[in-house]
């Protein structure tokens, strides 16, 4: 009984009328200003890269059909996308007041995260050992700059994750819980839609 008691409380947030629901949304509207000045930036740091892709740009080293791949980009899109879908199964659970498959949609989200950052982190790394870092030219300044700014929100990411698989046995599905696990899911669409256009720009027509 004490279960099922559990279990309304914490699904009566999703139920119209509930006062909490006020709460929720101020802070996800928020969030989504704050997702606004991302955009921002992200929209700059694409307009830098278009800018700085060329040939003379290059300044004798690497462009971008020498330094990237289109296939290794593909299984890093179908991480991201997974990594997306997961958490969204995750928030699902959440709805329905199932703390274990929440949890369970987080951990699978993160490794597969995880082995996102993997790939990207590879790239980079192999290409600074042969000589070629963000300092080699103006083209890999703004390449790196852009992967990398996009590697950082993905880590910070993880982390929120991890602070969620914290907070929700500790805390249950309460206003701030679900509030902070819905900006979460904004944020996280957010990133992989960063992605889906760094691969049709940088991979794709790059190659």
């Amino acid at each position: 009984m004490a279960q099922d008691t559990a279990l309304t409380a914490n699904t009566r947030l999703f139920r119209p009328g509930y006062a909490g629901h006020n709460q929720i949304s101020a802070r996800t509207l928020g969030f989504w200003l704050y997702m606004l000045s991302d955009a921002l930036l992200f929209t700059a740091l694409f307009a830098s890269y278009a800018v700085l892709d060329t040939p003379m740009n290059a300044a004798g080293g690497p462009i971008a059909s020498q330094i990237v791949n289109p296939v290794e980009g593909f299984w890093q899109t179908i991480a991201i996308l997974g990594s997306v879908t997961c958490y969204s199964l995750a928030t699902v659970a959440m709805k329905n007041g199932k703390r274990g498959g929440t949890a369970l949609g987080i951990i699978a989200a993160i490794v597969l995260a995880v082995v996102f950052l993997g790939f990207g982190v590879n790239d980079l790394t192999t290409l600074a050992a042969h000589g070629d870092g963000m300092d080699r030219s103006g083209y890999l300044s703004a390449y790196f700059v852009l992967i990398l700014t996009h590697a950082i929100h993905m880590g910070i990411g993880i982390l929120w994750m991890l602070v969620m698989l914290v907070q929700i046995p500790r805390y249950g599905f309460n206003e701030m819980v679900v509030a902070r696990m819905l900006n979460l899911r904004m944020f996280w669409q957010f990133q992989a839609t960063v992605w889906v256009c760094v691969y049709i720009y940088v991979y794709m027509i790059g190659a």
